[in-house]
């Protein structure tokens, strides 16, 4: 039966919680969520930037004549192919970043993921005027270097989030993604209209690799080897995971009780069906209001950032709305994934339908941007259920989930640029009514699947029951030495 945790928590730090710079395990939070804002602004900028790349543009010939020219005459299917070619790369690595983020630190291949995605992104002008196939190389490759970092947080987490902060901690940092996207996509519109498209490009590389020299600098493995942590503040972490200080371990993962596991396969079907709709909209958006709702390229940039500027709020509120039920008592740990997931995903998929049934900019786009934002109560489910069932094998097991949550990302977009062909409203109807679907599906089966509880497979678990065993030994060899000692002494 699952405990309430208790609700007095002391983290040893005798400063108010909004001096977050007083807590390293915070500068870790803070650190990871610019992280992910680098890592969606490096990811969206090209939604935005290919509409500035394939349309057609007015252009004055020296004989006076006025004709329309596009810098790249790609098809929608193609356009879709490019927009997906990410995914491709990214879709190879989720697990094996689980691997390596246990091998060699996750805050390391967090770090080099994200900075090599930075460096690539400053080539990509380079790469789309040598030929389209040459960009959807320098595409793949940004997929395989980002494929790594959901899983490495995760094992970042698990040796600096304590139990009770769990949802506020990825759910802040995970906020990096919306607001990346928030940005990304307004400015990438605003860079292309005036410096041309390439700029959009060149200006977030730069920023992801600024990014990187700090993360290097600032960031540790754990609060152990972090020279500016407190020691009050290492007891508090250590003590809360369970750990001693220099404890090593090499991890062996629990592989047949993972597969076989109800749970785990529950919040992998969850993960795909946020990402569908998520990735759809992050992809699609800006194409969608240009064609359907028939706004400027640079408007259609600031609309496209809404829904992710509510999104990355309510983020804010669900992380701490989560563990505050569960440190008060109100709920358990699996009541809160449950009730937090199935619940924004039920709203996800009335507000998609609706909004796809108007069709209309202003109730549209409201719509979109409630189903968008909503889906920050979906991330205090899903995104942070993996430290909920083995934190050790944490890393591993969103390696496994975001791997089959990639499929979206490069499937979606060319069904979309199938499906959407001839731009017309009963097209984009379909492709909206898809992802409301899929969020059923995934509201269905997390409900009944989904748990909070430590698993009896997990390394901790056979753990604790190695230690169960070893008690009623130690205690029997001490009853035997203080009975030879009474002898002894007769």
């Amino acid at each position: 039966m699952e405990t309430k945790p208790d609700s007095k928590v002391d983290d040893g730090i005798d400063a108010p919680l909004w001096m977050f710079w007083k807590r390293r395990r915070y500068i870790v939070v803070f650190m990871a969520f610019l992280g992910f804002f680098n890592v969606y602004s490096l990811r969206v900028n090209l939604s935005v930037a290919i509409v500035a790349m394939t349309e057609n543009r007015t252009v004055h010939y020296e004989n006076g004549t006025v004709g329309y020219e596009q810098y790249f005459d790609w098809s929608s299917s193609l356009q879709g192919y490019v927009l997906s070619s990410f995914f491709y790369g990214y879709i190879l690595t989720p697990f094996l970043g689980g691997f390596i983020s246990n091998r060699f630190g996750g805050n390391y291949v967090f770090g080099v993921g994200i900075g090599t995605t930075a460096v690539l992104t400053l080539l990509t002008p380079l790469a789309a005027k040598a030929g389209v196939a040459v960009l959807l190389a320098v595409r793949i490759v940004e997929g395989i270097f980002e494929g790594v970092t959901f899983p490495c947080i995760h094992a970042v987490w698990s040796r600096w989030a304590p139990p009770t902060e769990r949802s506020r901690m990825a759910s802040i940092a995970f906020a990096g993604n919306y607001a990346g996207t928030v940005v990304a996509m307004p400015m990438s519109g605003i860079l292309a209209n005036a410096w041309g498209w390439e700029s959009v490009f060149y200006v977030f590389g730069v920023i992801g690799c600024i990014w990187f020299v700090a993360w290097m600098f600032f960031v540790k493995t754990s609060p152990e080897v972090d020279k500016w942590i407190s020691q009050r503040e290492k007891e508090f972490i250590l003590e809360s995971l369970g750990r001693t200080e220099g404890e090593q371990q090499k991890i062996k993962h629990p592989w047949k009780g993972i597969l076989t596991s109800v749970a785990v396969w529950a919040l992998v079907v969850s993960h795909f069906s946020e990402n569908w709709g998520f990735y759809t909209l992050l992809t699609q958006l800006p194409t969608f209001l240009k064609d359907a709702m028939h706004f400027e390229l640079e408007k259609t940039g600031f609309v496209s950032a809404v829904p992710y500027l509510v999104m990355g709020i309510l983020l804010f509120v669900s992380g701490y709305l989560a563990d505050w039920c569960q440190v008060k008592g109100y709920l358990t740990t699996t009541q809160v994934r449950r009730y937090f997931n199935c619940g924004a995903f039920l709203a996800q998929t009335v507000f998609m339908i609706v909004g796809a049934f108007i069709l209309e900019p202003g109730p549209t786009i409201t719509c979109i941007t409630i189903a968008v934002g909503l889906g920050a109560f979906a991330w205090s489910g899903f995104a942070v259920n993996h430290l909920d069932l083995s934190p050790k094998s944490a890393g591993v097991l969103m390696g496994i989930s975001n791997t089959f949550a990639t499929i979206p990302g490069i499937v979606s977009p060319i069904i979309t640029g199938y499906i959407t062909a001839n731009k017309s409203d009963e097209e984009w109807k379909t492709v909206f009514y898809i992802a409301a679907g899929i969020y059923l599906v995934g509201c269905v089966i997390y409900w009944f699947g989904v748990s909070g509880e430590l698993q009896p497979w997990s390394i901790e678990a056979q753990e604790r029951r190695e230690q169960e065993k070893q008690q009623p030994k130690a205690i029997e060899s001490l009853a035997y030495t203080n009975k030879v000692s009474m002898e002894d002494e007769m």
